[in-house]
C-alpha cells in the first residue's frame, strides 16, 4: 500500500495554494454577489505570492507584455522566441520555448518562470517544477479576448493587476478599432489566404483552424484557405489546388526555411493557384504577425493593407 503523503514536506506557497483549492467550494456560496470578481481577486492574490524578482520569461508574447507593463527589471532570462523589444535580446537565452533544457533555465537561478501555454517539453517542465521553482503557464488563445486574458494573467502573476488593467484597456481599444475597419469588408470581397509555415523537401506545411495564423487572417478580414483541418499539416497537391488561395502569407525567415517567390510558385500545385497568377506573396515578422500580444492591432493593419492595399482617404 502506498505510504500517505507527508504534508510537512510542502513548501509554504504550495500549502497555501492547496488550502485555497480545497476551501474554494465552501467560500463561494458565502461570497458577495459579484462572485467572479471575488474569485479573480483571490487567485490574483495567490499568484502574487511567487517571488518574481528573478524571472525567466518563455514565449515572445509573454516577454512583450512584461516590457509593456514596465516590469522588465525583473527579467533575468528569456527564450529564443523573445526578440521584441530589442532590449530583450540582451538577456540570457534559455533556448527554444518547445525544446527547453532544464539545465539552461536552472543555471541562471530564477525565482520564478512565466511560460506561454505549449512550452516544453513536458519532461523539462517536470524537472523545473520538482526543483521548487514557481512555474506559471499563461493560456494561449488566438483571438481578441485571448490577448486581454493573457495580459491580465501576466499582470496578476507579477503582482501588478492595476497596470495590466490599464494595458488591457489600451490594447482592447486599439484592436477593436483595427478590427472594426476590416469587418466592413463584404464577405464576397474577402480574399483567400494560405499561410505557409515551411516548404522543406518540396512539402507545403500550411496552417489550419485553431492556429495563430488562422486567427490573424480572420482579424484582418480575410479567409483562411486551408481551414478545413486543425493545426499545421503538410498538404497534398490536390488540397493546395482546391484551396484556391489568392494570397500566400509567410514569415520572414532565413536559411533552409526560406524560399524565394520564384521557388514558391515553381511548386507544381501552387503554380496553378490565383496567388501564382498575380505573384501575391506577403512576408511579415513572425512575432509581430503571430504573437497575439500588445502589437496585434498593428499586425492586423499591416496585414490588411498588404492584402487589400491601403484604404482610400474617403473610406
Amino acid at each position: 500500500m502506498k505510504a500517505p503523503y507527508d504534508f510537512r514536506r510542502l513548501r509554504s506557497w504550495e500549502l497555501a495554494l492547496a488550502i485555497f483549492a480545497v476551501s474554494t467550494p465552501f467560500v463561494l456560496p458565502s461570497a458577495l454577489p459579484d462572485g467572479a470578481s471575488f474569485v479573480r481577486a483571490a487567485v490574483a492574490q495567490e499568484m502574487q505570492k511567487a517571488d518574481t524578482s528573478r524571472l525567466v520569461s518563455v514565449g515572445g508574447d509573454v516577454t512583450e507584455i512584461i516590457y509593456a507593463l514596465g516590469e522588465e527589471g525583473k527579467l533575468v532570462g528569456r527564450d529564443s522566441t523573445s526578440l521584441y523589444p530589442e532590449a530583450a535580446t540582451k538577456l540570457p537565452d534559455v533556448g527554444y520555448m518547445r525544446q527547453l533544457s532544464p539545465e539552461g533555465v536552472i543555471g541562471i537561478n530564477p525565482s520564478a518562470i512565466l511560460a506561454v501555454e505549449g512550452s516544453g517539453p513536458p519532461e523539462t517542465l517536470t524537472v523545473l517544477k520538482n526543483a521548487g521553482i514557481p512555474f506559471q503557464t499563461v493560456p494561449e488563445k488566438f483571438d481578441r479576448d485571448g490577448i486581454l486574458v493573457k495580459i491580465r494573467n501576466v499582470g496578476d502573476f507579477l503582482g501588478v493587476p492595476e497596470k495590466a488593467a490599464i494595458l488591457a484597456d489600451q490594447v482592447k481599444a486599439d484592436l477593436d478599432a483595427a478590427v472594426a475597419e476590416t469587418a466592413k469588408r463584404p464577405e464576397s470581397e474577402r480574399k483567400r489566404v494560405i499561410f505557409i509555415l515551411s516548404t522543406q523537401g518540396g512539402k507545403i506545411m500550411a496552417s489550419g483552424a485553431g492556429t495563430a495564423a488562422d486567427g490573424i487572417i480572420a482579424l484582418s478580414g480575410a479567409v483562411n484557405a486551408t481551414a478545413g483541418f486543425q493545426g499545421y499539416k503538410p498538404l497534398t497537391d490536390e488540397a493546395i489546388i482546391e484551396a484556391k488561395p489568392d494570397v500566400v502569407l509567410m514569415m520572414t525567415r532565413r536559411g533552409s526555411h526560406s524560399a524565394s517567390d520564384d521557388e514558391l510558385f515553381a511548386h507544381p500545385a501552387l503554380s496553378l493557384t490565383p496567388a501564382a497568377k498575380n505573384k501575391t506573396v506577403i512576408r511579415m515578422d513572425g512575432l509581430h504577425l503571430l504573437g497575439f500580444g500588445p502589437r496585434t492591432a498593428s499586425a492586423v493593419r499591416e496585414l490588411t493593407s498588404a492584402i487589400y492595399g491601403k484604404p482610400n482617404a474617403s473610406q
